[in-house]
């Protein structure tokens, strides 16, 4: 052991939470060491909301200029793409991000960085590889998490790729065969389908990204699978790995066997914490049925130990900008323990940038079902964006708004949405549910015309009505404007 070393407060991990939990640390003690196994920078600026983005973006440009004549306007030929651009920019872009991050972590202190895998020995000591023991009277766990697929992937060798990969591509494959219905399956799945890969997405369960509504669900399914090969309740009967190439047998809904090739297959089936090789098992944190750490999700501290958990690690909301809070509230706790204080936690909001883009805000359906359900406490107000006005306009009329309220209060409770620009909708109607107003005081805010919002005024107004707090619905209002 060439180094021992005592803190206030350890770090494990360098990503938004690590580096949030460092910084709220940092406020109450000098005594803060951040430690990290592999390379800085963070899952979302590295391999996951930023390149992905990066390569939506493209696959949007080959959309739209595919895709004017119903406007009357007609392109010459068809449009070309140029794989190779097209991945060199979402690189070059890629590292743009990478690179503001690492310039926060160059500004953090030499002595307070430490490089390696930390593993728990006791309660409050750890040791990083074998070279530095740390005794810290406080531990923020932030390890992350990494991609999870079925053991039987692993005989694909180098024909199995994960999103990481993807990014690392010089040039776009020929054919890519995707399993997973979540986010990052359907977003770099109907990406790849645009940039003109041939893309089969294969589910499980029926699940579509993070949406629970049983119409939006089917709605989902439909209006997906008319521009992508996608089944959301696959049923493989055979997978296997044929020279440079994957062959795949699987049955349609009508019981078809069909067999096909593709050069890679994208596993997008979840993410595991990484908590299972840090040496939980010699602390007192208890363990759930997972292996991760029981812990309190507003102060973040697991049990009543002087040890807490946050962002992905902990495996309860794995977003940017939950980890961001979950990084600042931990350490803030680890500085200032044992006054332990809890953090505010926003209203929920999870997007998926397919086409139509996907968003649940506040609490699901299915939550809802679960704790207002039984006894009909909550309603359901509807739009359709099929004759909405602006999202007519601009060709992007499809997909359904569903809000839901709360009998006798009236107040706003979620939404789930497929449609069009609901990375926005999505956005004010969380602002709603975290000041909790009620369905009434949203609709006296102001709503211009013609605007895609006007949709969600048409949904709480619905969901008023079935609240028994406003009048009936009148179709074509005249005092919202056509097509509103």
């Amino acid at each position: 052991m060439s180094n021992e070393i005592s803190v206030d407060v350890a770090i494990i991990g360098s990503g938004t939470a690590g580096l949030g939990a460092y910084r709220a640390a940092k406020a109450h003690t000098d005594s803060v060491v951040l430690i990290e196994s592999g390379a800085y920078g963070t899952t979302c600026a590295r391999v996951g909301c930023m390149p992905s983005k990066l390569l939506i973006a493209a696959a949007e440009a080959v959309h739209h200029a595919s895709h004017t004549e119903q406007f009357g306007v007609y392109t010459q030929g068809p449009v070309a793409i140029n794989g190779q651009e097209v991945m060199a920019r979402v690189k070059r872009e890629r590292d743009r991000f990478v690179g503001f991050v690492l310039e926060s972590v160059e500004a953090i202190p030499a002595t307070d960085k430490i490089k390696g895998h930390a593993r728990f020995i006791n309660k409050d000591t750890l040791l990083v590889d074998d070279h530095t023991k740390i005794t810290a009277k406080r531990i923020v766990i932030a390890t992350g998490s990494r991609p999870s697929y079925p053991a039987s992937f692993a005989e694909l060798g180098d024909r199995l790729i994960i999103n990481d990969d993807v990014f690392n591509w010089d040039d776009l494959p020929t054919s890519v065969a995707v399993f997973g219905t979540g986010v990052i399956g359907l977003e770099l799945g109907q990406a790849l389908h645009r940039l003109g890969v041939t893309v089969r997405v294969f589910g499980l369960g029926g699940a579509i990204g993070p949406l629970t509504d049983p119409e939006l669900l089917t709605e989902a399914n439909q209006l997906l699978a008319e521009e992508l090969a996608i089944d959301a309740d696959a049923n493989v009967t055979h997978m296997k790995r044929v020279n440079n190439q994957v062959v795949i047998s699987f049955k349609d809904a009508q019981g078809h066997e069909h067999t096909e090739h593709f050069d890679y297959v994208l596993a997008a089936t979840g993410r595991r914490p990484n908590v299972d090789q840090i040496g939980l098992e010699n602390t007192e944190v208890r363990l759930n049925n997972l292996g991760i750490p029981i812990f309190d999700r507003f102060t973040l501290q697991c049990d009543d130990q002087p040890i807490f958990i946050a962002g992905d690690a902990n495996n309860d909301i794995p977003l940017l900008h939950e980890a961001a809070d979950e990084g600042r509230i931990a350490g803030d706790n680890a500085g200032r323990y044992p006054d332990i204080r809890a953090g505010q936690r926003r209203t929920t909001i999870g997007v998926v940038f397919s086409d139509p883009q996907i968003a649940v805000v506040g609490r699901s359906y299915q939550q809802l079902q679960e704790t207002h359900g039984q006894c009909g406490c909550f309603a359901t107000g509807k739009v359709s964006f099929a004759d909405q006005g602006r999202s007519r306009v601009m060709g992007i009329n499809k997909g359904s708004l569903h809000v839901y309220g709360e009998n006798g209060t009236g107040i706003l409770l979620g939404a789930e949405i497929i449609g069009p620009r609901a990375e926005h909708l999505a956005h004010l109607l969380a602002w709603s549910i975290q000041q909790r107003l009620t369905v009434a005081q949203i609709l006296e805010m102001p709503f211009y015309h013609p605007v895609i919002e006007e949709g969600v005024r048409t949904a709480l107004r619905d969901l008023n009505s079935k609240l028994h707090l406003g009048p009936a619905m009148i179709k074509h209002c005249l005092d919202c404007g056509p097509g509103a």
